[in-house]
């Protein structure tokens, strides 16, 4: 495993990446990693995502309880910590309001069409979770009928929330879901979709499969 100050090092990179790409603004969003004495080290409220120094992370317990830190924590920590405790197999989380995607997620359409090879392969599709206030238990709830199969989801008129086996894995995600969500909306645009067949995603499915034992291997650091 990682030592702290190197994933530190890696949520302050991430965090900047988020900001530089336009994926957050101002002090929106969040980032936490699962530290392998099942802590939560996590970025702190109201800083803005592009402006993060290693010192101002915030570590919690698996409750939500400060362990260190002299920063307070998102009230989004509770969506984080919630999917941690669905979710054994993930060890980071992002949210960010990328704009295309939460744009989809204001309109109450969710991302699950099959239109790209590569959308399937890697996040299977991106769902839409039920609106409700941030930061609050309802929200994680949401989430709940979703986490099991999905490593992206759209929340109604808020934005999206990745995970994965690491915080590479993770951000990653993010990309890719807006990055769909601009593929998606010019298909709207020109007043015409092609979905994939039944036939092809099943095959495509198949390769997700293999792609994500690979990935979650990597991440353990047994392939």
């Amino acid at each position: 495993m990682k030592a702290e100050q190197l994933h530190r090092d890696e949520i302050v990179r991430f965090g900047k990446l988020l900001h530089q790409t336009g994926l957050v603004a101002a002090t929106d969003g969040n980032l936490s990693v699962r530290l392998e004495n099942g802590n939560i080290l996590c970025t702190p409220t109201l800083m803005s995502k592009g402006l993060m120094e290693p010192d101002d992370l915030v570590i919690v317990d698996p409750r939500g309880n400060r362990v260190s830190g002299s920063r307070e924590v998102s009230s989004e920590l509770a969506m984080h910590l919630f999917i941690y405790g669905r979710r054994p197999d993930v060890g980071a989380v992002v949210h960010a309001h990328p704009p295309t995607a939460t744009g989809y997620a204001a309109a109450g359409i969710a991302l699950d069409r099959a239109l790209c090879s590569e959308i399937i392969v890697t996040l299977g599709s991106v769902p839409l979770a039920n609106y409700e206030t941030p930061g609050t238990p309802e929200l994680a709830e949401a989430l709940a009928p979703l986490l099991n199969e999905h490593d992206a989801i759209l929340m109604a008129n808020h934005g999206v929330v990745t995970c994965g086996a690491d915080l590479l894995t993770a951000y990653m995600n993010m990309e890719t879901v807006e990055h769909f969500a601009k593929i998606a909306l010019v298909t709207h645009l020109l007043g015409k979709q092609q979905p994939l067949s039944d036939q092809h995603v099943d095959k495509l499915r198949e390769i997700r499969l293999k792609y994500h034992n690979h990935v979650v291997a990597s991440a353990s650091g047994k392939d």
